[in-house]
């Protein structure tokens, strides 16, 4: 009697442990896709592969990107939404595509409230003002009375882009008419600033970088509510008094509206893991981004405040996509 009991016993145990090594297993052959809606090589392709592999770890799954360019964020949406809803694809997007074009495409094919359910937020990355190193600008407020001075000229990355409402809001907090110059992308953009053709750009700081370093480009302001770890010395238009000039063009991570909340609590959890690896951390920092993990909640809110910001700028500015 003993020994069967024993052999049963060992028995069980044993398929205990085949259950627990197919269970693990079987994680380990999920893949887990971020797509992107731009192509390799930009900033968000970037982040998306910097965060990863690490990723990758803390879900205990493979991670891969899946870059899906094209119709302002519509294709890479549209991917999301006809996947399974069981959390196994992601969307790594910038604020443009879920904050700015609601307002901006009247016939979007996606809601972002409707059918995205918030993971994360993943970086900040705020809007750097940058004009020609000779310019007779060097802060905010020595940028506000040139402007008053002269017809300044400011290039963005195109009409309704992250750049373009930055400037409007920094017109209308200061009371001055600045001439638009939109271009297809930021590059043309900055390479107009550093030949001079035009006077400024407002732009994610991972872009401008390396033309500020080699004295190309002069960072006189940020539009933000605090200064960036990466340039301590340049002022806030809100710590000169004026208000109102916020600008984030964060990255964040979206899933189907479907995913059950016990597998969205999951997959937060392994982002904000992800974010404070220091590896991955100095590696996005040192690009000028600012990781910044979020309950989705918190993404949330963010989310539907920068809905309300940027649509009243839209409609206000009458900004019409080119």
């Amino acid at each position: 009697m003993y020994e069967l009991l024993k052999k049963n016993i060992t028995q069980l145990i044993a398929s205990c442990l085949l259950v627990g090594m197919v269970t693990a297993a079987s994680a380990q052959n999920k893949v887990t896709k971020v797509l992107v809606a731009f192509p390799p090589g930009g900033p968000v392709d970037f982040v998306a592969r910097t965060i990863s592999e690490q990723l990758g770890k803390e879900l205990g799954q493979t991670v891969v990107v899946e870059n899906k360019p094209g119709a302002n964020g519509a294709i890479a949406a549209d991917a999301l939404m006809k996947a399974p809803a069981d959390g196994q694809t992601l969307w790594l997007t910038s604020v443009g595509a879920v904050a700015i074009n609601p307002a901006l495409y009247p016939n979007l094919p996606y809601d972002p409230v409707r059918d995205l359910a918030p993971v994360s937020l993943v970086v900040n990355n705020v809007e750097l003002l940058v004009v020609h190193p000779n310019a007779p600008a060097n802060s905010p407020q020595e940028f506000i009375q040139w402007s008053k001075q002269k017809n300044v000229t400011m290039a963005s990355s195109g009409t309704g882009s992250v750049p373009h409402l930055a400037m409007e809001l920094l017109a209308d907090a200061t009371k001055t008419d600045l001439t638009h110059i939109p271009y297809k992308g930021a590059a043309p953009a900055i390479t107009d600033v550093i030949a001079g053709h035009v006077d400024g750009f407002f732009g994610d700081i991972p872009g401008l970088m390396s033309h500020i370093r080699s004295g190309k480009l002069k960072a006189v302001g940020i539009a933000s509510t605090r200064r960036h770890p990466l340039f301590p010395d340049i002022k806030t238009f809100q710590e000169i008094g004026v208000g109102g000039v916020d600008s984030d063009n964060w990255y964040a991570l979206f899933t189907h509206k479907g995913v059950p909340s016990a597998d969205l609590e999951r997959i937060n959890q392994a982002v904000r893991r992800t974010l404070t690896n220091e590896t991955v951390r100095t590696k996005l920092i040192t690009s000028g981004a600012e990781p910044a993990g979020s309950t989705p909640s918190d993404l949330a809110l963010i989310l539907k405040n920068d809905l309300t910001k940027w649509g009243r700028v839209i409609r206000e500015k009458k900004v019409k996509p080119d």
